[in-house]
């Protein structure tokens, strides 16, 4: 098991609803990750970054980069003042809530992800310092670990440019 990064594009109005009843949202989720497993979109709403978010959003973070993509700018709970009484009950984002990006949002970080290679994200970072910043998983210590993160890291350019073409919102969460 582990923790594993997710992605969802929505529609402002299925973010909207997914806000005002986040079992809803879920459902919405587990039903597009579902059908997406069966027959794979040309351009997928539902994208997991598996255990690589938290070394993701470190390396963005470090690059300077504005947005936090990996957990969302704004989060669920900013919006719905009972999460409290919902959360271990019928909703389950895993840990903890999701968080989401407006379209204004997921369209600026299309754009500064198609400016962004990881190679420019990785330059001069060394795997003792994902570990000494306690950066799940506590992996990189094996050879080719940091560079793995760009298996993840290349397909989110192309993933929130297919949002922001769309108009899309996306939530993120950690599953």
């Amino acid at each position: 098991m582990g923790m594993y990064g997710e992605y969802l594009r929505v529609t402002p109005d299925e973010l909207a609803r997914s806000i005002a009843d986040p079992v809803w949202g879920r459902q919405l989720a587990d039903s597009v990750i579902e059908a997406e497993f069966v027959e794979e979109p040309a351009e997928p709403r539902n994208y997991g970054t598996d255990k690589s978010w938290h070394g993701l959003q470190y390396l963005l973070q470090r690059a300077g980069f504005p947005l936090d993509i990996v957990t969302g700018e704004q989060s669920f709970v900013e919006k719905l003042e009972n999460w409290d009484e919902l959360e271990g009950s019928e909703v389950d984002w895993g840990a903890g809530p999701p968080g989401y990006l407006t379209p204004e949002q997921v369209k600026l970080a299309a754009e500064l992800l198609a400016r962004t290679p990881f190679e420019k994200l990785i330059e001069g970072v060394e795997p003792a310092e994902l570990i000494r910043e306690h950066i799940y998983p506590q992996v990189w210590d094996r050879p080719g670990q940091l560079e793995q993160l760009g298996h993840h890291y290349d397909y989110l350019p192309a993933y929130f440019a297919a949002a922001a073409r769309a108009g899309d919102a996306v939530i993120c969460w950690i599953a």
